[in-house]
């Protein structure tokens, strides 16, 4: 299946979320309680399920973790950077994760397209360790401008202390009774479809006026430099990455942002409608962007 059949649904659950909105009178505070909804169960369902499917083997998957690590500390430190454009405070902190953030489902989806069984358990250690760092990274930002304690707010914040918990329960070697792993599987599937109408139905064209330099950073970083880090982390020859592993690094450099992180910065009192317009703009760019770097691989 080729990529833009895959990232089309996400593109129309963005449209029936703007739809639902602005079109059928479904009110702010019926999304409000819906965000509530995927913040506190349905997202921590999808991440521990997720993490938990495939088993990590630490020793056999180092250099992966370290190419991992170099890539999550490029994409935090690039989209930092945007601080030489003086932005508003708030928006930064609330944007700033989607310059490392990435979309876990649709990840998988293509790593089993483009890899099989290989390619999706490869992409499963990349998303298995980069969950938490992208969770600690976005929650460091917006407590940080919010006053919070840091600790204090990770510990309160449902996704960091589910991915956490769902990477000791997989070391362990815990495996889900089949209900249980059913049941988590249709709530991520409903976190999934949730997650995106939200972000829908907060998105305005207005949304940007005042930081266009802004959004065009962070979209630059995502979608352009990130994907050239992971080519150069790929290459390095210390990691002694498989030709495999590196196509699937670069795939998940390359995915445009989660919609957790619209979740996350409405949640914790950031600007929830320009984290909305990144991660609809970040979407439908990724139609041209992705195919466009997996073909520099082949």
């Amino acid at each position: 299946m080729s990529i833009a059949l895959l990232v089309f649904p996400d593109f129309l659950l963005l449209a029936l979320g703007l739809a639902l909105r602005h079109r059928l009178g479904f009110d702010a505070r019926f999304f409000s309680e819906v965000e509530r909804l995927v913040y506190y169960i349905l997202f921590p369902a999808l991440l521990f399920q997720t993490i938990l499917a495939r088993p990590i083997d630490l020793g056999q998957a180092a250099d992966l973790l370290q190419a991992c690590l170099l890539l999550m500390a490029a994409g935090a430190g690039l989209s930092w950077l945007a601080l030489v454009l003086r932005p508003d405070p708030v928006r930064f902190a609330s944007v700033v994760q989607c310059g490392f953030r990435f979309n876990s489902y649709l990840a998988l989806a293509l790593a089993h397209s483009m890899g099989g069984a290989d390619g999706a358990a490869v992409m499963a250690l990349l998303i298995g360790f980069g969950v938490p760092l992208a969770n600690f990274l976005a929650v460091y930002a917006l407590a940080r401008h919010g006053g919070s304690s840091l600790l204090g707010a990770l510990l309160r914040n449902p996704l960091f202390v589910t991915t956490l918990l769902a990477l000791v329960a997989n070391f362990s070697g815990l495996v889900l009774p089949e209900p249980v792993d059913i049941f988590l599987r249709r709530l991520g599937a409903a976190a999934l479809a949730l997650g995106l109408i939200c972000v829908g139905a907060s998105l305005t064209v207005h949304s940007a006026r005042g930081s266009e330099k802004l959004v065009g950073w962070m979209m630059a970083v995502k979608l352009l430099a990130l994907p050239l880090v992971a080519v150069l982390i790929g290459r390095i020859p210390a990691l002694d990455l498989s030709p495999l592993e590196q196509n699937m690094l670069l795939l998940f450099a390359a995915l445009p942002t989660a919609s957790s992180a619209y979740v996350l910065a409405a949640r914790m009192g950031g600007d929830g409608r320009l984290v909305a317009l990144l991660i609809s703009l970040g979407t439908v760019a990724s139609l041209v962007t992705i195919p466009l770097w997996m073909l520099l691989m082949t």
